[in-house]
């Protein structure tokens, strides 16, 4: 591993900082800081920890001996200086003397000793980075440093590596009992550098942010180049079936598998990060990878994004799809029961009162492709997907040197189930939409950019397709929430499949779809060319039926239902003069809608449709509005207030009734009027 120190770098950022009114010392914390968190084989997302013993002034401009620690929350690759919160280090060394300290009685000490009781949480592990007496302490769980540790007799071999330069501490549970065992262990010999703690990671540090930032570099290097040395070949392969299917293959079925039930045709959803790469499948095409991911989690700290472990399931045979689904159900089914053991089991041990996590799998292996990692946002799949790479490459470096043998999952569940974890649980709040997928067509447009950033603000990841892939890109920035755009002639078949399969390879499938594109041609019905009405009902029609059959294919797959979405028009009910290129197609499409609810309901999926009217968009533009309102002898305002309230009516409007349909569990075969009051275009 390459030391990144640089003089000129760290000479700029305490220039920098200075200017802000930052010292030295938190400057070049933040610096080491970065450098640390920047590789994701040393930390990865919130894991690890460093601090600095400083010194600050309180709101009454008294100055304390404080520790700077990492607080909650920050990530360490991008940290500033209010993520390093200032502890008094007077009370934090005080505690030492205690026999004990539960976990919520710590977080308060350590919060009411706060320089500023705006600050984030600090570290769980802020009572060891104050135990030792060292100005600069850095923390982190290399991935390197694991495969010396996650072997069953690890303590010989952490001294043959490591010699009497590095304490051995044996693994305990984050918080004031490792604390004090940590600081003993450094006490009974001051002249180590840092120390290992077994099953968990490495701390090293300094009277200065190099010296401690070099020798977690050094001593990484010195477990790879172990590894390296000692390394054994690697075990025998796995045989694969002939012809292989593809990730989008199976990615709906494993995405519906690891939904979780919440009651009959409601489920919590996750999103899924496909993430492949020659390192990835050389790995888990190993002929023993369901044990080695049975074993469990190279670190603890994994448990909080990927549970006691993943889940490893067969190579998915090309030519045996259809048998794909039940094996990959059977494999979840057996993770869960698994895990609900794993969880009763230990939730016996004591009279705590604990709520059991879902017990879905975080992330899926599959030889011969690559690896999932599960989510309820794209971010935490992502993220699940992260820490999958980091498992294999400690694994791999484990095995190269033994067997892997991490902790035991009752070791594990304390800190999976830690009393502080719960309570930040308990706390979070899904939207309605969480963990769902929505694909908009014509989604650049007034009604489908709206649909989408009000879909996106209530939780779905949205796929934006539209004829314009730029102006596709632009409304998914808009609609936020890692949507995504993509260009698309929805009239040719192959072009909507592959907007589609876009939406597979991002998130895993597609929960919603809002058939939204259309356009108007004017003309009278009994002269209008031939040309111009079948290209009307390309876009107004087939594409709707083209955009439902790739949506109910997947939501098959899937198994956990959906909804079909159409916008139909007022023209379907109520058409209006030389309108009918237009106004026929949207009649079919409305019945469309019903034939898929008719024919579908019984899967769980549901179709419905909003025949709105006179909405300013691309469809209805100024010099369309100019020409309706003249055919009909009104000016343009009473054309576009023309309704029984009085009222425009908006794009947003119109998004309002595509939600509501979209929420409504118990509603399908539903046509919503969103016209501000048109009794002719009323069904009922």
């Amino acid at each position: 591993m390459k030391n990144l120190w640089n003089d000129a770098d760290a000479e700029k950022m305490v220039a920098d900082y200075a200017r802000k009114g930052v010292g030295g010392d938190l400057a070049l914390r933040v610096y080491t800081t970065r450098l640390l968190g920047g590789e994701p084989r040393l930390v990865l997302h919130g894991g690890g920890n460093t601090s600095c013993k400083t010194k600050a002034t309180d709101l009454l401009g008294d100055e304390w001996d404080v520790l700077c620690v990492k607080g909650s929350g920050w990530d360490m690759a991008v940290i500033e200086p209010q993520g390093l919160p200032a502890v008094k280090m007077g009370a934090l060394l005080k505690a030492r003397g205690l026999d004990k300290l539960s976990d919520e009685d710590m977080v308060a000490l350590q919060r009411s000793n706060l320089i500023d009781p705006a600050s984030p949480n600090p570290s769980v592990e802020t009572l060891l980075h104050a135990f030792l007496p060292h100005k600069f302490v850095d923390h982190t769980h290399s991935t390197a440093i694991l495969a010396i540790v996650d072997q069953e007799d690890s303590k010989p071999l952490i001294k043959t590596v490591f010699g009497d330069k590095m304490g051995y501490v044996p693994y305990i549970k984050p918080g004031f009992d490792l604390a004090k065992v940590a600081a003993d262990v450094y006490d009974a010999d001051p002249s180590v550098e840092g120390l290992i703690l077994d099953k968990h990671g490495i701390f090293t540090f300094g009277d200065d942010a190099r010296q401690a930032y070099d020798r977690m570099i050094h001593y990484v290097n010195v477990a790879e180049e172990y590894v390296a040395r000692n390394g054994k070949p690697q075990a025998a392969k796995a045989a694969l079936p002939a012809k292989l299917a593809k990730p989008g293959d199976i990615a709906p079925t494993l995405r519906g598998a690891v939904a979780v039930a919440r009651g009959e045709g409601h489920f919590d959803r996750m999103i899924s990060d496909f993430r492949t790469s020659a390192a990835i499948v050389d790995f888990i095409n190993s002929a023993k990878i369901s044990e080695l991911a049975a074993r469990g989690v190279s670190t603890p700290d994994l448990s909080i994004r990927i549970k006691t472990g993943p889940m490893a399931v067969p190579a998915p045979d090309a030519d045996k799809l259809g048998d794909y689904k039940a094996v990959v159900r059977s494999h979840v089914e057996a993770f869960v029961k698994d895990y609900t053991a794993y969880f009763e089991t230990n939730d016996a041990l004591d009279d705590v009162k604990r709520t059991m996590l879902d017990p879905m799998p975080r992330l899926t292996l599959v030889p011969g492709l690559g690896m999932f990692g599960h989510g309820r946002t794209l971010k935490d799949a992502k993220i699940a997907s992260d820490v999958g790479e980091m498992w294999i490459e400690a694994v791999r470096a484990a095995e190269a040197v033994g067997n892997f043998h991490p902790l035991s999952k009752a070791d594990l569940f304390p800190l999976e189930y830690w009393s502080l974890e719960q309570a930040k649980l308990a706390s979070n709040k899904p939207k309605p939409l969480t963990g769902q997928v929505m694909l908009v067509t014509g989604g650049a447009g007034a009604i489908g950019a709206a649909t989408a950033k009000l879909f996106a603000a209530n939780g779905a990841h949205a796929v934006i397709v539209d004829l314009d892939p730029a102006k596709a890109a632009e409304a998914a920035k808009a609609a936020g929430n890692n949507s995504i755009g993509v260009g698309a002639d929805i009239t040719k078949p192959a072009e909507m499949r592959a907007a589609f399969d876009k939406a597979v390879a991002v998130y895993g499938g597609v929960d919603i779809l809002v058939s939204n594109a259309g356009a108007a041609w004017e003309g009278r019905i009994g002269e209008l060319d031939d040309g111009t009405l079948r290209k009307s009902f390309e876009l107004n029609f087939f594409a709707h039926q083209s955009a439902a059959q790739n949506a109910v294919r997947i939501m098959l797959e899937q198994g956990t239902g959906g909804v079909l979405l159409f916008n139909t028009s007022k023209q379907a009910i109520n058409p209006g003069p030389k309108f009918g290129a237009y106004g026929i197609p949207k009649a079919a499409t409305l019945f469309l809608s019903r034939q898929y609810a008719l024919d579908y309901g019984a899967y769980g999926i549901r179709s419905n449709a909003v025949n709105a009217d006179r909405i300013r968009s691309g469809l209805l533009t100024d010099a369309m509005i100019a020409s309706r309102s003249g055919a009909r002898g009104v000016s343009e305002k009473e054309y576009m207030s023309g309704n029984l309230l009085g009222q425009e009516v908006t794009a947003d409007d119109v998004a309002q009734a595509f939600l509501h349909q979209a929420l409504a569990e118990r509603t399908t075969a539903d046509v919503t009027t969103v016209d501000g009051g048109n009794i002719a275009a009323a069904l009922r």
